[in-house]
């Protein structure tokens, strides 16, 4: 987890992706393999740091999560993780993430570990973000994917919030890039429901 301890300045921006993690064995080695594969693209073309990193937030899991985020941390350099306890809640996990990548990161991105969001949209992310951007949604063209139940509750979840006076993004769940400005300033807030 000591990652960032012994980094130097780099002139280049280092990227923190942040993954919250619940009962996540399943889906955990392809979404390594992946994001994994993102990263290197970033590298390559110079848009990112060498040091940036996979950072998993394990809130509690009950399978072999943790364990699968230790095998890759000694397997990958780019992978870092750290543990709850118990299980705090998905908000809790994404707060801790940040809450650690804000300190070496220009830019941190969160996104769920079984990868419904289209990944390929980092890409566009990084762009936006050197175009001056500080916060970049990711935002879903489509709810296929989900249950019916989830696009119910989900739509409803963005009605009841636009009769409250609430302006929301809609569909853009928890995948975004923020600004190492932006996190910071989130972090000084009391609220924590980051929706």
């Amino acid at each position: 987890m000591d990652w960032w301890m012994n980094m130097s300045v780099y002139s280049d921006q280092l990227l923190t992706i942040v993954v919250p993690c619940y009962n996540e064995q399943e889906v955990l080695p392809e979404t390594v393999k992946r994001l994994g594969e993102i990263l290197k693209k970033l590298v390559d073309e110079g848009k990112i740091a060498a040091q940036s990193k996979l950072l998993f937030v394990d809130d509690g899991s009950r399978d072999e999560t943790w364990g699968l985020i230790k095998k890759f941390e000694k397997d990958f350099e780019y992978v870092t993780g750290i543990k709850f306890s118990r299980n705090f809640g998905h908000q809790n996990a994404l707060l801790a993430g940040m809450t650690i990548a804000v300190k070496y990161s220009q830019m941190i991105i969160t996104i769920d570990a079984d990868l419904q969001d289209d990944i390929n949209a980092i890409y566009e992310m990084v762009d936006k973000y050197y175009e001056g951007n500080e916060v970049v949604y990711g935002v879903r063209n489509s709810r296929k994917t989900d249950t019916f139940f989830k696009r119910q509750t989900a739509m409803a979840f963005y009605n009841m919030m636009g009769k409250l006076g609430v302006s929301l993004v809609p569909n853009s769940a928890d995948y975004r890039l923020l600004s190492q400005r932006a996190v910071e300033s989130l972090l000084d807030f009391k609220e924590r429901n980051l929706f």
